[in-house]
C-alpha cells in the first residue's frame, strides 16, 4: 500500500509537470489588427503644391527716359482702358540719333505697325468664328427644347461657343498691348517741342483690370522700359503647379482637379487647361536637380468662392489621374511584399492564412485589388514580423 502511494505521487508530479510545461509550450494567438475588404469608390491623384496667377499680365513701362511724377495708383484700384491715367513721365530731352539708331528705331516701328495689323486680323477672324457658333447653339437649344436634342450635344456646342468668346477677349488684349508697344516705338522717333522744354507723356490704362504691383510710387528718373505698374484682370485667374515630368505624363487636358488650402472653408473644384511641353531644372529642398513640367489649372466658373483669391496666392491641388465608382479594396497597410508579388495575411477562423494578391491602382488610404480577395474577407493590417502562415490570431 505504502509502494503504490510513493507510487501515485511520482505520477501525478509527472503528469503535473508535463501539463505545466504543455500548457508554456502550447502555441497562443497572437493580438493584430484586422479589417475587410470592401468594394467602395477610389480616386488616385498627384499632389502639389501650386499658386495662382493673371492669365493676361500688363507691364506698364517708360516709353522713354525722364522723369517719373509720383503714381498715385495703388494695388488694388480699378483702372478703365483709354480713360484711367496711370502716371506722367517728364520726358528727358532726347538724344539726337546717329543714322543707324534712326533707321532700327524706323524699323521697329514698322515691325510694330505690322504686329497691330497682324493681330488685329486674328481678332476679326477669332469673331467672325464666334458667329456661326453662336447660330448653331441657337439652333441647338431649340432641338433640345422639343427633345430632338441631346443635352450632352448642346453642352459640348456651348462650351465650344464659350472657347470661342475667350479667344476673342485674348486677341483683343494681343491687339491692346501690340497698340502699346506701337506708341512706345513711336516715342523713340519723337522729337523734342520747341523751345527745348520737356514733354509730359501722360499714360493711360490699355485695358480694363486691377492694378497689381507698384514698382515706383515716389517721384524718380527712370530709363526707358522701365516698369511703372502692372494691370490685369483677377477674375481671370489660374493656376501653376509644377510636377515631376515623369507625373506630368500622367495628365491630361481636361482632368478635374480638387483645389485644397485655399484659406477659405471647403474645396474648390478646377480643371486641367494645359500641361506645358517643356521642362525646367529645380532643385528640391534636399539640392537634388528635379526636371519639373508646369501644369496649367482653370477654376471652375460657377464657384463664387473662387473670386476670394488673389494673384500669386498659394494652395494645394489635386489633380485625378485615375478613378473608379466600385472597386474591391483593402488598406496599403495590409500589403507587404513576398519576393516579386503582394500578399496579405486573410483570416480564417482564427488563423491567419498567406495569400498572394494582384494589386491595380492604389492612394494613400486605399489599393484596388484584381485577384486574391472577395468582397467581406477579414485581412491583418499592420501585421507582425512574427506572423506566419497558419498562426492563430486574435483581434487586437
Amino acid at each position: 500500500m505504502a509502494g503504490w502511494l510513493k507510487n501515485g505521487r511520482v505520477w501525478l508530479g509527472v503528469l503535473l509537470v508535463g501539463g505545466l510545461l504543455a500548457v508554456a509550450m502550447w502555441p497562443r494567438a497572437i493580438p493584430v489588427e484586422m479589417t475587410q475588404a470592401t468594394e467602395g469608390p477610389l480616386v488616385v491623384t498627384l499632389d502639389e503644391d501650386g499658386r495662382t496667377r493673371v492669365r493676361d499680365r500688363f507691364v506698364l513701362t517708360a516709353p522713354v527716359a525722364g522723369e517719373l511724377l509720383r503714381v498715385s495708383l495703388r494695388p488694388g484700384d480699378r483702372v478703365e482702358r483709354g480713360k484711367t491715367t496711370l502716371a506722367v513721365l517728364r520726358a528727358a530731352a532726347p538724344v539726337p540719333l546717329d543714322v543707324r539708331t534712326r533707321a532700327e528705331a524706323e524699323a521697329a516701328v514698322r515691325a510694330a505697325e505690322a504686329a497691330v495689323s497682324r493681330l488685329t486680323a486674328e481678332r476679326a477672324r477669332a469673331e467672325a468664328a464666334v458667329v456661326p457658333l453662336a447660330d448653331r447653339v441657337r439652333r441647338s437649344l431649340a432641338l433640345a427644347t422639343a427633345g430632338a436634342l441631346a443635352s450632352e450635344v448642346l453642352e459640348a456646342q456651348a462650351a465650344e461657343l464659350r472657347v470661342a468668346e475667350e479667344a476673342v477677349k485674348a486677341a483683343e488684349f494681343a491687339v491692346a498691348q501690340a497698340q502699346q508697344e506701337l506708341n512706345a516705338a513711336r516715342a523713340r522717333l519723337a522729337v523734342p517741342p520747341p523751345g527745348g522744354s520737356a514733354r509730359e507723356w501722360v499714360l493711360v490704362a490699355p485695358v480694363s483690370g486691377t492694378v497689381l504691383v507698384r514698382h515706383h510710387e515716389s517721384q524718380s528718373v527712370v530709363p526707358a522700359g522701365e516698369p511703372i505698374l502692372e494691370i490685369g484682370d483677377v477674375g481671370r485667374l489660374e493656376i501653376v503647379a509644377d510636377l515631376l515630368s515623369a507625373d506630368a505624363i500622367k495628365v491630361r487636358p481636361g482632368a478635374a482637379v480638387v483645389i485644397d488650402q485655399w484659406g477659405g472653408q471647403g474645396t474648390l473644384g478646377g480643371r486641367v487647361d494645359r500641361v506645358e511641353p517643356s521642362g525646367f531644372t529645380k532643385l528640391s529642398a534636399l539640392g537634388v536637380e528635379e526636371q519639373r513640367v508646369n501644369v496649367i489649372i482653370d477654376f471652375d466658373r460657377s464657384s463664387e468662392q473662387a473670386k476670394l483669391i488673389g494673384d500669386n496666392y498659394r494652395v494645394e491641388v489635386r489633380i485625378v489621374i485615375w478613378q473608379s465608382e466600385s472597386v474591391l479594396r483593402v488598406p496599403p497597410a495590409a500589403l507587404f511584399r513576398r519576393g516579386a508579388e503582394w500578399a496579405v495575411f486573410a483570416v480564417q477562423d482564427g488563423v491567419a492564412r498567406e495569400r498572394t494578391v494582384e494589386i491595380g491602382e492604389r492612394n494613400a488610404d486605399h489599393a484596388q485589388v484584381l485577384d486574391g480577395l472577395v468582397e467581406g474577407d477579414t485581412v491583418v493590417i499592420y501585421p507582425p514580423d512574427t506572423l506566419a502562415d497558419g498562426m492563430t490570431v486574435v483581434r487586437r
